[in-house]
């Protein structure tokens, strides 16, 4: 008995010393509980919204500051024209706008009733929809306020306009969503695996003492990978387009650009955890909670990230993932060019060039 106890003591202080693995092992519990608690998320919270108003009356103020005093939008300006809101939809400034008719006030005076218009950016439909759902109940509810002041039945007609989606396709999200998390799986977690393989099998000496160079042997590592991630975009938009009907409003040659850099990035990142990793078991931990929970949960894959508290906000701005879906649904959704992705375009450069640079010092201090 003494000496089984002297076994487990042993087995308990080798797995206290393992603090890569201790992280793992109490830190996953931790970090799921909070990101599914927190990122998973069906109420609305500040979506930001534009006012075309074409009455300027005393009823189109009053329902404005209702929809803003909810506390569920936020105003992001005035706008004078459709052409003006359709600018802000395709920069991703707006969500939705709330389009007032002209004479609200008379027309809802003489004729009892007097029409909105409200238009969502449909390429989220669960935000699209939610969106459209609580700025409905709240204008009908004031117009309800109305009716019971005047003893008057009052209708506001809402018409609605869904954007880049009007079918409320859930297949416009899905697709990609998905291209980022297989790209991202395929070209990271693949290839931390496959180096962290070579030093755990210690085959890894071998290769450093072969005529190559550490440089040449990382990128001869990871060139299958990128060639896979390519072969596997080529797939994914094949299928998306022929099957699920998945259009590319803007430039495909663009589109592809922008997902051969992201899975540079990837890649660089996948780099990044081989660096950090002893084993594979410990790499493909690391790639399961880092890459894959941030990238379905944070990214705004499903969830929209503007209703989640600002601590998960400020975790999803260093996802290249996030990043990465802004560009896609521009280009494919939206029709739009490279000048209103240069931004996003701009941080997974950034993001790229910063995992080299660290990755490659992590490679030198340990080889």
């Amino acid at each position: 008995m003494k000496k089984f106890l002297g076994f487990v003591i042993k087995e308990c202080l080798h797995l206290l010393r393992d603090w890569r693995t201790m992280i793992i092992l109490v830190g996953m519990p931790v970090a799921q509980i909070i990101l599914f608690g927190f990122a998973i998320r069906n109420e609305l919270d500040s979506v930001r919204i534009g006012i075309l108003d074409h009455s300027r009356d005393e009823v189109t103020r009053k329902v404005t500051e209702e929809l803003l005093s909810s506390g569920y939008f936020i105003l992001d300006g005035y706008y004078g024209s459709t052409d003006e809101i359709g600018a802000a939809f395709r920069k991703g400034r707006i969500k939705e706008a709330v389009v007032f008719g002209n004479d609200f006030s008379n027309n809802l005076v003489r004729e009892n009733r007097a029409d909105i218009q409200i238009i969502t950016d449909a390429s989220e439909p669960n935000m699209a929809n939610l969106a459209l759902y609580y700025t409905a109940g709240i204008i009908r509810n004031y117009a309800s306020s109305l009716s019971e002041q005047k003893q008057i039945p009052l209708t506001m007609n809402i018409e609605t306009k869904m954007l880049y989606n009007e079918e409320l396709k859930s297949v416009f999200m899905f697709v990609p969503g998905i291209m980022a998390l297989i790209l991202m799986l395929i070209s990271a977690m693949m290839t931390s695996i496959t180096i962290a393989r070579e030093k755990e099998l210690g085959t890894l000496e071998v290769l450093l003492a072969s005529p190559l160079k550490p440089m040449q042997i990382i990128l001869g590592k990871v060139a299958p990978y990128l060639m896979l991630s390519m072969v596997n975009l080529a797939l994914i938009l094949t299928v998306s387009t022929s099957v699920f009907g998945m259009p590319i409003r803007g430039s495909l040659l663009l589109l592809i650009a922008e997902c051969a850099l992201f899975i540079t990035t990837a890649l660089s990142l996948g780099i990044l955890i081989s660096a950090v990793s002893n084993s594979m078991q410990v790499a493909m931990a690391i790639s399961l909670v880092g890459l894959m929970l941030p990238t379905v949960l944070l990214s705004g894959f499903i969830f929209p990230v503007e209703n989640m508290p600002w601590p998960l906000q400020a975790i999803s701005h260093i996802l290249p993932a996030k990043w990465f879906l802004i560009i896609i649904k521009n280009i494919m959704l939206k029709g739009t060019g490279f000048a209103y992705v240069w931004k996003e375009t701009a941080v997974l450069a950034g993001m790229t060039l910063f995992l080299l640079v660290v990755s490659m010092k992590k490679f030198k201090i340990r080889l």
